[in-house]
């Protein structure tokens, strides 16, 4: 089983937060307990503007099995910013918590997030592991 830690996670402990850090690091000790860690492009987009160079962005998340973005979770995250946007929804183009949750759900992976109400409403068959 293969874990998709979200931005939120990996900020809260690389900026040592002083509201989630410990939650944090607490989960994403829990989940590499039973399943293999990753990231994918966009979470490491969103988690490197925190470093200056990119052998620091690397560094920091060695760790991390580092997965594609298939087309399939391209296709999911599109639909589910049509629900979006058929909600109301104000953005022109799809978040990238959309692309994130649609390779979850695509690649059968569990999701490690603090932001799980957004998820749970366009991907309600997404296992998330959140406060």
């Amino acid at each position: 089983m293969k874990t998709l830690v979200d931005t939120n996670v990996l900020v809260d402990i690389i900026t040592q937060d002083k509201a989630w850090a410990s939650w944090s690091e607490t989960a994403l000790r829990k989940a590499a307990e039973h399943s293999t860690l990753a990231i994918d492009p966009i979470i490491f987009a969103e988690v490197s503007m925190k470093f200056a160079r990119i052998e620091d962005a690397d560094a920091a998340l060695v760790d991390f099995e580092r997965e594609p973005l298939p087309y399939e979770a391209g296709f999911l995250a599109g639909k589910a910013f049509l629900a979006y946007r058929q909600r109301g929804g104000s953005r022109r183009s799809p978040m990238p918590d959309f692309y994130v949750g649609a390779h979850a759900v695509v690649g059968r992976m569990n999701l490690l997030t603090r932001d799980a109400p957004r998820y749970r409403t366009y991907f309600p068959g997404l296992k998330i592991i959140a406060p």
